[in-house]
């Protein structure tokens, strides 16, 4: 796999593959804006050597999409430009912003680039044919560039046209975070320095089956926590009173081995009536939570359970918050666990998925981590299988392939 710093990109129109689905704040103003700036050196390294800087990303997954020939839509709400003024910010430079991906329109105001210029185009999934794969679609984008840059690790376990059809018809290179990421969790993938202890939590249950039952075979301990804490708490019989969950996830939880000494789950939570807090909280044991209540965090003791395991870890990695952390009443479980992961020196320390880099962001603690990877589900597939799509498509690209 070729790096975009083996390539004389002077005068060349790089079209550079981005992660900038950030979250955004009732007023439309970007909440964080952790993944803009993680792709700053690889822009910055472009700006600095010549390129003409082409930057496509999705941001979300649009409510309406349109298909190749049709006319972009004029109440399009799930615009990237509130990317465009940020990222401005962060280079102290302006980025132009073109409201489409492909056409006619946006090739001749590429024609209009300077080196060193830098141009956003529109949520890329604005288009059906992005999340479809289509490779007459990928074909269109490659029309506005010479080079192709995947820097968005993230989104490299997805078959879609702007992460692995674009480099049939370009010649391809992997970012400066690409190489980052990748180089990183290969070293855990082969080589891990033991104990490995991973903690996962987060709300996307169906998402974290699959990571648990990685980590019960591959790691030392599992420290759980969010919505999958509860899930296994109510299949389990101890959180009683809570929803049974559906049946998939029923089943898919009832088969984690719980025989092992690795699994770990909550042994008190922070309970309330309103995920606001605003109608009672308390620490209570799992059993003790009531029917017309949920579990929203997990309490001090637990909290002292998984910083004890914590402390001895070698290699630490996360993967969603362990409560409903955005909440006042509800942070303590993920900050304090934060606390305990950075002030572990000896270990390597790898957070995955923007949720738990976010609220770690909130907390001050986010600059102790070894590797902040924003893709959660990319991260797990590439430590499961070794590589992604998005990588394999970098690296079966042996020369230029002719438009």
């Amino acid at each position: 796999m070729k790096k975009i710093t083996d390539v004389n990109v002077k005068g060349k129109r790089v079209l550079v593959r981005c992660d900038f689905n950030v979250s955004l704040n009732k007023d439309g103003s970007i909440s964080d804006d952790l993944r803009i700036a993680q792709a700053v050196p690889t822009i910055e390294h472009l700006v600095k050597n010549g390129a003409k800087v082409i930057l496509i990303s999705h941001f979300k997954t649009p409510s309406k999409n349109i298909r190749v020939g049709e006319e972009p839509l004029d109440d399009f709400s799930e615009s990237i430009y509130p990317v465009k003024e940020r990222l401005s910010e962060i280079l102290k430079k302006e980025v132009r912003f073109v409201k489409n991906c492909i056409g006619e329109k946006v090739r001749k105001d590429i024609d209009l680039m300077k080196e060193g210029d830098v141009l956003l185009l529109e949520n890329v999934r604005m288009y059906k044919e992005e999340k479809e794969g289509s490779s007459s679609f990928a074909k269109e984008l490659s029309f506005l560039a010479d080079i192709f840059v995947n820097d968005a690790f993230s989104v490299s376990h997805r078959n879609h046209a702007s992460v692995t059809k674009v480099p049939l018809y370009l010649p391809s290179f992997s970012g400066l975070l690409m190489e980052k990421e990748i180089g990183i969790l290969k070293r855990v993938q082969k080589r891990p320095q033991k104990p490995v202890v991973a903690i996962i939590g987060g709300a996307k249950v169906e998402s974290k089956i699959s990571v648990v039952n990685y980590f019960l075979e591959n790691a030392d301990h599992v420290l759980l926590g969010g919505k999958i804490a509860n899930m296994v708490l109510i299949v389990r019989g101890i959180a009683f009173n809570l929803p049974w969950p559906d049946m998939e996830t029923e089943k898919a939880v009832k088969n984690f081995d719980y025989t092992s000494s690795k699994l770990h789950i909550p042994v008190d939570v922070i309970s309330s009536k309103d995920k606001m807090g605003e109608t009672g909280v308390r620490e209570v044991a799992p059993g003790k939570v009531e029917k017309e209540e949920d579990i929203y965090d997990i309490g001090k003791e637990t909290i002292k359970l998984y910083g004890e395991i914590i402390k001895e870890a070698k290699t630490i990695i996360w993967a969603g918050p362990l409560g409903l952390s955005e909440e006042p009443f509800f942070e303590k479980g993920t900050k304090e666990v934060g606390k305990y992961v950075v002030e572990n020196k000896k270990a390597l320390k790898i957070i995955g998925g923007g949720d738990t880099g976010n609220a770690l962001l909130r907390f001050g603690i986010l600059g102790k981590i070894d590797l902040i990877s924003c893709g959660g589900g990319a991260m797990f597939s590439y430590m499961k299988n070794g590589t992604l799509p998005g990588i394999e498509a970098l690296k079966n690209i042996t020369q230029e392939k002719q438009k």
